[in-house]
C-alpha cells in the first residue's frame, strides 16, 4: 500500500482511480465491507483503490477536547488499511484551509485534476467544502458532466442495528465489548510501544507495561481483562486499567497499563496490541497504595476467573 501524507504530496492519477472518503475510524465492519465493493469495482475497471481520510478527523478539529473518543489513532488506521484490498491511501490534513476549501473547487482540483476519479463510493449524508454545501447530490451531478459514476455506501447492520463508529463507541462506553466486537468484527484493541513510566507498579509487586493513550478521548475507562500480543508471537493474559491514575497521580494524561500475569521480559520499546476482553469495574481513587494493592489482587483474581470461563467455551 502506498501511503500519500497530505494533498502536496498527491500526484495526478493518470489512468484514473476508484475512490472512497471517510474517517474510517475503527475500520469497522460495515468499513470493510464498503472498501471490499470498491475493490471489486476497481478490479473490474482495472484501476487503483484509494481512501481518501482526514487527520485530525474533522471534528478534532472543530471541537478540541469535546470532540467524541476516537476508537483508532493513526498509525493504528494504516497498519489496518495495510491488511485490506488498498493501492493507496491518502491522509489528507485536516485545517482551516481545508475547512474553507469550496466544495467545486475540492471536487475540481482533488477528485478530478488529482486523483481523476472513475467510480466514487460515498456515504449519501457526506457533507464537504466550506459550510458543509458539498453532497452527494453535487457529486452526482458533477459526476454526469466530468464522466464518474458515484455510488452509495449503503447501510451495514448486525442484529438490526446499523454498524457506525458512533454506536460502538457507545458500546465501549457502556463496558458492553461483546457488543463492541460484534459491529467491529474483531475485538476492540489498542496499539503502541511500550514506555517507561514511574515504574511504582513494581514496588507493590504488579508491574506493569505502559502505553500512552495519543488522543484526546478515549472510548474506553477503567480496569479490564486483556490479552497482550505482539511479543515473540505469543499471547499473554493480564488485567489493565485504561485511565489517570487518581491514586497515584491524578494527572490529565491518559494511560493503559498492563499487568501481565506470571510474566518477567523486558519489553520498552516493542509495539504491541492489547485487545479488551472484559470490563472488570470502573477506574477509582483509593485513599492509600494499600488500598489500591488489595483492590489489583481482587481485579487479578477476577481476570483469572473470566480467562477460565473463556479458555472453557
Amino acid at each position: 500500500m502506498h501511503l500519500i501524507r497530505g494533498l502536496s504530496h498527491l500526484e495526478t492519477f493518470k489512468n484514473g482511480c476508484v475512490l472512497t472518503i471517510g474517517n474510517f475510524d475503527g475500520l469497522h465492519s460495515g468499513h470493510r465491507t464498503v472498501i471490499k465493493k470498491l475493490a471489486e469495482r476497481g478490479e473490474a475497471l482495472g484501476l487503483p483503490v484509494v481512501i481518501m481520510t482526514f487527520e485530525p478527523q474533522p471534528l478534532e478539529y472543530f471541537l478540541g477536547d469535546n470532540c467524541p473518543s476516537r476508537l483508532m489513532c493513526l498509525r493504528e488506521k494504516v497498519i489496518e488499511f495495510a491488511k485490506l484490498p488498498v493501492d493507496s491511501l491518502l491522509i489528507a490534513k485536516f485545517n482551516r484551509f481545508f475547512a474553507d476549501y469550496d466544495a467545486e473547487r475540492f471536487i475540481d482540483d482533488i477528485l478530478i485534476d488529482k486523483l481523476n476519479v472513475k467510480h466514487l463510493v460515498i456515504g449519501d449524508d457526506f457533507h464537504f467544502g466550506k459550510a458543509r454545501r458539498g453532497n452527494f447530490a453535487m457529486l452526482k451531478e458533477k459526476g454526469k458532466l466530468h464522466g464518474f459514476s458515484v455510488e452509495d455506501t449503503g447501510s451495514y447492520q448486525v442484529a438490526g442495528l446499523r454498524i457506525s463508529s458512533t454506536l460502538i463507541r457507545d458500546a465501549l462506553g457502556a463496558g458492553d465489548l461483546a457488543q463492541a466486537e460484534k459491529l467491529l468484527g474483531h475485538c476492540y484493541s489498542v496499539c503502541g510501544r511500550v514506555a517507561h513510566g514511574d515504574k511504582r507498579g513494581r514496588t507493590i509487586g504488579y508491574p506493569t507495561a505502559n502505553i500512552r493513550m495519543f488522543r484526546k478521548n478515549t472510548p474506553v475507562n477503567g480496569v479490564f481483562a486483556v490479552t497482550m500480543s505482539g511479543i515473540d508471537g505469543l499471547e499473554f493474559d493480564g488485567v489493565a486499567n485504561v485511565g489517570t491514575r487518581p491514586t497515584v497521580d491524578g494527572g490529565s494524561k491518559v494511560i493503559l497499563e498492563t499487568y501481565l500475569f506470571d510474566f518477567d521480559k523486558e519489553i520498552y520499546g516493542r509495539y504491541v496490541e492489547v485487545s479488551f476482553k472484559q470490563k472488570i469495574r470502573d477506574e477509582v481513587r483509593f485513599q492509600s497504595m494499600e488500598q489500591l494493592k488489595a483492590q489489583i489482587e481482587k481485579d487479578v483474581a477476577e481476570a483469572k476467573k473470566i480467562f477460565a470461563e473463556i479458555k472453557r467455551l
